[in-house]
């Protein structure tokens, strides 16, 4: 009976973490860029008692064996980049990218971080920053007295100062793209970091080499569909439910030994 609880332990173990990453998406479902992760299984080990194909007599073979499984864990955690739908804000600083890429802001150590949220704001200084006053990469600085502000599909940052029909070019939204974006590391604020699994970011203009177009006075929601979350919610309850279950009816079983024998 004690491989049973052990083996539904990890079980538990499990499902709590695919309810903790559940629970992380919902709470993120209104959140501007975010993308869903998913939790993935795999099973352990097994002691095996009886070797498949090994003979168990002279002329026969085991044609299954015997194997004793020990469980399951949360392998990993998967990001989803699929891309969000699209919601119409006007907003002239606001940036949806239509297809694939990432923005780059430069994080307070230095670094290059990339992110999907386009919610994008004007520092004293007339420079594009993020919500949390990280600096667009490359650098954008809007003019004072200016009265329109145009991005193009392309990236091309134009603004009207005083003549209409003189707007002047001030900037270039460049967008990156990864190999492998599920290899990103997330740390918060919207933010990813590039890693060894994501390989080098691939920058260019929007629109070029696969890249997606930016969409002004737009947002890409979050990827997170709720009605699946809560099927998957509800799947994960019924099976941690029955792993309890497992534990309840070893702890029977044993109860029953030691009381009559």
């Amino acid at each position: 009976m004690l491989p049973a609880l052990y083996v539904s332990k990890t079980g538990l173990s499990a499902q709590n973490t695919q309810l903790s990453t559940i629970s992380n998406n919902l709470a993120n479902a209104s959140t501007v860029g975010f993308k869903r992760e998913r939790a993935v299984f795999e099973d352990l080990f097994y002691q095996v008692q009886r070797q498949p194909g090994a003979q168990s007599t002279q002329d026969t073979q085991l044609p299954s064996g015997l194997q004793v499984g020990t469980g399951a864990r949360v392998v990993g955690t998967q990001k989803e980049f699929t891309t969000g739908s699209m919601q119409v804000t006007d907003n002239a600083l606001d940036v949806a990218i239509d297809g694939r890429g990432f923005l780059q802001v430069l994080s307070p150590t230095g670094e290059i971080n990339y992110t999907r949220n386009g919610q994008f704001h004007l520092s004293a200084d007339g420079e594009i920053v993020t919500a949390n006053g990280l600096l667009l990469q490359p650098a954008i600085t809007v003019p004072q007295g200016t009265t329109q502000i145009t991005i193009g599909d392309d990236g091309v940052v134009s603004v009207v100062v005083d003549d209409p029909a003189a707007p002047q070019q001030i900037g270039q939204f460049e967008l990156a793209d990864f190999v492998n974006p599920a290899g990103l590391q997330a740390v918060g604020g919207n933010l990813f970091q590039q890693t060894a699994a994501s390989g080098d970011p691939l920058t260019g203009n929007p629109g070029l080499n696969g890249l997606g177009n930016l969409k002004q006075g737009a947002l890409e929601n979050s990827n997170v569909d709720i009605v699946e979350e809560m099927v998957n919610m509800i799947t994960t309850q019924r099976v941690y439910e029955l792993n309890s279950k497992v534990v309840s009816s070893s702890d029977q079983m044993m109860q029953y030994i030691t009381q009559n024998l």
